[in-house]
């Protein structure tokens, strides 16, 4: 396993962690009144355009999965449009399940559904750009020991890190602290948020450190 690719990963993840950050402290200089609990919602919109865009842009100068064959564009629209309509059918899916798990169904609806589009920013969209709109190749990278390089083995690490913070982030809620982070969903989407972060930092020492036991085989 070459060294040079892992630190093509690390910098790639270190990119997407810096994206968030910046999310959080440049709006503040041109919104006036801007926070990440004092207007959620925004921070929400501005945290998923940015990562959603730098994930994008990564994919596109790295190319971490590219295919030999070359594509008309024809085929590159055709993608394209089942990749939005992936994306949406995921924010539709998250935001179920979410409900399922207790959110308001019909109270906060825009708050559900901007936490399913950041958790579907943080898991769907990179499956997305690095295997397409693919259901079987994402069941193979999800199932175990179907990854097949470095990126698959990162987004296994971040996307389960992403959705095991945002139910971490849930537990608070119901406690009578009565502190302002635990407004709906703030507490669920900082967690989900604190686990993409953590994800995109321990992947790559992961794999790092187990380099020598991965063996990645073409299937």
């Amino acid at each position: 396993m070459r060294e040079a690719e892992i630190g093509r990963l690390l910098a790639a993840n270190l990119l997407c962690a810096l994206a968030i950050v910046l999310a959080a402290v440049v709006p503040a200089v041109f919104l006036d009144g801007f926070s990440v609990l004092g207007t959620h919602l925004t921070w929400l919109c501005v945290c998923s355009v940015c990562v959603a865009t730098l994930n994008i842009i990564l994919h596109l100068i790295l190319k971490p999965n590219q295919s030999p064959k070359r594509r008309s564009f024809a085929h590159k629209i055709s993608r394209f449009l089942k990749c939005c309509i992936y994306f949406f059918m995921s924010c539709i899916l998250f935001h179920a399940i979410i409900v399922l798990y207790g959110a308001p169904l019909i109270e906060s609806v825009t708050e559900t559904f901007l936490f399913a589009v950041l958790l579907s920013t943080f898991t769907t969209l990179q499956c997305l750009c690095l295997l397409g709109p693919n259901i079987q190749a994402w069941i193979r990278v999800f199932s175990k020991n179907g990854a097949m390089s470095i990126w698959e083995s990162s987004l296994q690490i971040t996307s389960m890190c992403s959705v095991l913070g945002a139910w971490f982030g849930a537990f608070p809620i119901p406690l009578d602290w009565d502190r302002p982070w635990q407004v709906w969903p703030i507490s669920c989407s900082l967690g989900a948020t604190f686990g993409y972060m953590a994800g995109l930092i321990i992947a790559p020492l992961w794999i790092h450190w187990n380099r020598k036991q991965l063996t990645y085989k073409s299937r």
